[in-house]
């Protein structure tokens, strides 16, 4: 499975052709090296498949290649992020210093 990616004027997505259809995650930049991950959506079809962790997967590689931050307004990447504490470090710090908090016992 391949993802794509599009970005027009600092609003973007990353996405998953399927048939017939597309999965994506969208984001916008929100500052010159802060972009804002606001919303996965995974057909019914093809959830439950990992789609929307390659979507986040790639999100991430992208803030990693760019040199950006990540401010994670999507529900699902919050979740994702729990199970994925080596990614906090791209976090834009006021989310990271929230996960951090409320992941400890």
């Amino acid at each position: 499975m391949t993802v794509e990616h599009e970005d027009k004027d600092g609003e973007g997505r990353f996405f998953v052709r399927m048939e017939g259809d597309e999965a994506d995650l969208t984001y916008t930049r929100i500052g010159p090296h802060l972009i804002d991950v606001q919303h996965t959506y995974v057909p019914q079809s093809a959830r439950g498949h990992g789609v929307a962790d390659l979507l986040a997967e790639a999100a991430f590689e992208y803030a990693r290649e760019h040199g950006d931050r990540v401010v994670p307004s999507c529900p699902f990447v919050r979740k994702w992020l729990q199970r994925h504490p080596e990614q906090w470090k791209l976090l834009d710090p006021p989310f990271a210093e929230s996960l951090q908090r409320h992941a400890r016992p």
